[in-house]
């Protein structure tokens, strides 16, 4: 009995990998691919890739040695990218951005792959409590014209970015409530929004994004970005509700440094970068903002590290700058000195470290008080700030996907 079903698993992994070498093809070259507000606003959009959840046998942690060195890839260019949504991506709006890219030295687009998809929800028995999951590409329309997109862009040489948002995936953690933050009474726990979170100790819930990652690759993108990768802030609330599934009894820096260990060490195998959102504080502080995000152990592990230094996150007075938003040069150089310093020093030590491409403001942050609308003069101010502090890339973040033309 045990050899037939031996055989018979043999059979559906088979079928599985043929299912998916007919829908992106099979190899792992580049060359055989298809072509605090605003951060509520990082929008969900629907349907890129429609993972699905099924029951199967309790995933195996992972026997890597996550202490080992993974080599970092570094990129020839300086790349200046616009976030996308997949929704903006999918529409006739994506011809307006090339001619935006095509006309300003923007060479680079970050786009969602996993934001709002839906999820087949699983079935769980008493017996069996942990899922993997089987990722397909959807038949639904929206996802055929997403790929052919990822081919035109492609054949214009435009950098691709996928953002794939981690830990903060209530589409996720609802469809396999066993992987999400529990509260101490063993009931889902939910932020302050009402969205479910991934616990980033359970390290059977990595295989998602993980497999997520090697989808995207498949299809053409060039680089995988991690955001959300981290613990849900409000850290000292947090940790009276939550009971961590922390059989490693790890720090949460420690937690976030392993996943994106084995990030990159499945990612680069498919010639594909790893990139990681950072709040922006991250880069001027020693400890892991209780969040997990401690600069100096991601900065080891990824290719690219992304500070989000938007001016009007930070508070009056921050660096002796009284009114941050009204002030961006200012802001963008001091935070980027500061994450120069502490690549220099770990570098000091023996360490290669990741390159440093921060997330500019390209929005209005109208709920501040004093603002200033964000258009072509603030927008260029920060990169020039960026560029005198030796940064030469740099990613613009808007939820809507609007930036008006610009030139330094």
């Amino acid at each position: 009995m045990k050899k037939k079903r031996m055989v018979k698993s043999a059979k559906f992994l088979l079928l599985i990998v043929v299912t998916i070498c007919i829908v992106v093809g099979c190899s792992n070259t580049k060359s055989g691919k298809l072509g605090q507000k605003e951060n509520k606003n990082r929008t969900f959009h629907k349907n890129v890739i429609d993972p699905k959840v099924q029951n199967v046998k309790k995933i195996k942690k992972s026997n890597q040695d996550d202490a080992s060195s993974v080599p970092l890839m570094t990129s020839t260019k300086p790349i200046r990218a616009i976030y996308v949504t997949s929704h903006v991506a999918n529409s006739k709006r994506i011809d307006d951005l090339v001619d935006l890219i095509n006309q300003t030295e923007l060479n680079a687009m970050v786009i969602d792959i996993n934001s709002g998809i839906t999820l087949s929800i699983p079935t769980q028995s008493s017996h069996n409590k942990s899922y993997n999951k089987l990722l397909t590409f959807s038949n639904k329309n929206s996802s055929k014209h997403f790929l052919e997109v990822i081919k035109k862009l492609k054949q214009q040489n435009i950098y691709l970015i996928a953002r794939l948002v981690t830990f903060k995936n209530p589409e996720l953690a609802n469809a396999v409530p066993s992987w999400s933050l529990k509260r101490k009474n063993g009931k889902v726990w939910r932020d302050r929004s009402g969205n479910a979170w991934i616990d980033p100790y359970k390290q059977e819930a990595w295989e998602y994004p993980l497999a997520l990652a090697e989808s995207a690759a498949q299809i053409g993108f060039d680089e995988i970005q991690y955001d959300y990768v981290r613990f849900p802030e409000n850290a000292a609330k947090v940790d009276r509700e939550v009971a961590y599934a922390n059989e490693e009894g790890w720090s949460k820096s420690e937690a976030i440094r392993r996943f994106l260990h084995r990030a990159n060490e499945r990612t680069h195998k498919y010639g594909v970068r790893v990139s990681a959102d950072v709040f922006g504080m991250v880069g001027s502080t020693n400890d892991d903002m209780k969040i997990g995000q401690k600069w100096d152990a991601i900065a080891r592990e990824i290719d690219v590290i992304s500070p989000m230094i938007y001016p009007s996150h930070y508070s009056k007075g921050m660096w002796g700058i009284d009114n941050p938003d009204l002030s961006p040069g200012a802001i963008i150089k001091r935070a980027l000195s500061d994450t120069a310093k502490r690549n220099h020093k770990l570098n000091e030590q023996g360490f290669a470290t990741a390159e440093v491409r921060p997330w500019l403001q390209g929005f209005t942050a109208g709920w501040i008080h004093p603002h200033q609308k964000y258009g072509t003069a603030q927008i260029r101010e920060q990169i020039l700030a960026a560029r005198k502090a030796g940064f030469n890339s740099y990613m613009i973040w808007n939820s809507a996907s609007r930036y008006p033309k610009f030139s330094t």
